[in-house]
């Protein structure tokens, strides 16, 4: 079971954003056919196997419309259900549980989606000890959120934003018309935070991991490729710096994490681990990820 942390703030933001967009000034439906005191229960099931996410998105677009329902999550984030579990149920007016219905089911199967995905990749390089990132190819608006469901399925965040790190990639240099050794000096001298320089080639490697990257991204290598730039860029540092006595005298001290990004698929991801990075970023656990199938059993109460 993966952890994914405590529930983004922007949570509350992006169901009262989907509830005023699905619901505009009333559920036309539900107001012509239901009783203003009728209430009803409901069970979020999934009806296939996958791991679980979202669903505190779905008790609050409840508590939006009805203050005083009751809501129980049965499945823990990051938990994987069977086809056929019901990971949660509530109790509330009827009008209000009909309402939140799409919305809530919309960020269950969206995010259990990227979950489950992000998990797939994970269980295929977790035998070679590398991690799982996610990219900020996410969904406008709603990054804080589906970078969440990653973590959910056991991968690990890339940058959250532009602010949190430097990534330096080829326009950045053409533009700035600098070197890429350049570049790393002048990011680390003013920018206060991890650089990370995206290289496509192994001597391009061996020199931005000589100019201090802390990252180094292999960009579009091939699963070969990688693991000739991963030698190499190790390498360096082991006949520079070797451990202290007592230690493995093979590893590196000082080295930058390698990372590898770009055509990662779950056909392949399981080579590229082989390739002896640190980490590996996949844009797919965001763009591509399928919507879990989950559905919304509601029967009347009383």
């Amino acid at each position: 079971m993966a952890d994914p942390g405590p529930i983004p703030a922007e949570l509350e933001a992006a169901v009262r954003m989907a509830l005023d967009e699905d619901i505009g000034t009333g559920d036309a439906t539900t107001r012509a056919l239901i009783g203003a005191d009728v209430r009803a229960h409901a069970e979020f099931r999934f009806r296939e196997a996958g791991v679980v996410a979202g669903v505190p998105a779905a008790r609050a677009a409840l508590l939006a419309l009805d203050a005083d329902a009751s809501f129980e999550q049965l499945v823990p984030e990051g938990a994987r259900a069977e086809a056929g579990a019901v990971v949660a149920r509530a109790e509330g007016l009827a009008r209000a549980v009909l309402a939140v219905e799409r919305v809530s089911l919309n960020f269950m199967a969206r995010l259990s989606g990227i979950a489950t995905l992000t998990a797939r990749f994970v269980e295929a390089a977790a035998s070679f000890g590398v991690a799982i990132l996610d990219t900020r190819k996410t969904t406008p608006g709603l990054r804080a959120l589906e970078k969440y469901a990653a973590r959910a399925g056991g991968g690990v965040n890339h940058r959250m934003g532009l602010d949190d790190a430097v990534l330096v990639k080829d326009n950045h240099l053409a533009v700035a018309g600098l070197t890429p050794e350049e570049a790393v000096s002048r990011a680390k001298a003013a920018a206060g935070v991890p650089v990370e320089v995206e290289v496509t080639g192994v001597e391009a490697a061996v020199s931005a991991a000589r100019a201090g990257a802390d990252i180094v991204m292999l960009d579009n290598f091939t699963p070969a490729e990688a693991a000739r730039a991963v030698a190499a860029v190790r390498a360096e540092f082991t006949q520079v710096a070797r451990a202290p006595s007592g230690a493995d005298p093979s590893s590196p001290r000082g080295a930058p994490a390698i990372e590898v990004s770009g055509g990662i698929s779950l056909d392949n991801v399981r080579d590229y681990a082989a390739a002896g990075p640190d980490r590996i970023s996949v844009g797919a656990l965001t763009h591509s990820a399928r919507a879990l199938d989950v559905t919304l059993d509601v029967t009347r109460l009383g």
